[in-house]
């Protein structure tokens, strides 16, 4: 069976990544794409369910995990840790699943160095005018956060060049197609094609 793809997903707050994604995900079966399930040590919120929004753990737990080296990548958020298990992901990909890990470039990087075989996409927004006015336009946040929020995104925007691709989100049904574009490019590489066909390409070559 062909190994499913990682695909790693960074962008700024308010670029629209999360949207994409979850648009991306309803027009794919879930036996050919799945979204990366965090473990957290966070409690649960209201409407959250274990193994489905994220594996909820203790922190004792948690960090039995990190010294079992049980994680692609985690990182400490005030008080609370989040991670992505190694076993989850290794799994899903051995079925042939495609697996999406929406992430900041630091975990990417995590990610990259345990999992070179992985491919990153970078979104980002057409303009800053814009990204300010879809961060406002959440009407959640006060001016000193959306401040900082901006001045995050600049950074975050900086290590755009160490992803494999580059979408622009400036038209939504546009941007969701790039990315089917790159799933679809990223299935019909040479080693994946060679897997999923080998009988058939050994019959070909028989004659």
């Amino acid at each position: 069976m062909a190994q499913g793809t990682l695909f790693i997903v960074s962008a700024p707050s308010g670029a629209g990544k999360s949207s994409l994604i979850q648009a991306l995900l309803k027009t794919q079966p879930l036996y050919d794409t799945q979204v990366s399930v965090s473990h957290t040590t966070r409690n649960v919120r209201p409407g959250e369910v274990h193994g489905e929004h994220y594996f909820f753990v203790s922190k004792e737990e948690f960090e039995g995990m990190i010294a079992a080296d049980d994680f692609l990548e985690h990182a400490q958020v005030f008080d609370n840790y989040y991670g992505t298990s190694r076993k989850t992901i290794e799994h899903v990909l051995s079925t042939g699943v495609d697996v999406f890990l929406d992430i900041d470039w630091q975990g990417a990087q995590q990610i990259r160095q345990k999992m070179p075989a992985a491919r990153s996409i970078f979104i980002l927004p057409p303009s800053t005018d814009e990204l300010d006015r879809r961060l406002r336009g959440r009407g959640q946040d006060s001016e000193e956060v959306i401040t900082r929020r901006m001045e995050q995104a600049v950074a975050e925007m900086s290590h755009y060049a160490e992803y494999d691709y580059l979408i622009i989100n400036d038209d939504f049904d546009l941007a969701l197609t790039d990315l089917k574009h790159i799933i679809r490019a990223e299935r019909l590489r040479m080693s994946r094609q060679k897997m999923r066909h080998d009988a058939l390409i050994s019959k070909l070559l028989a004659v």
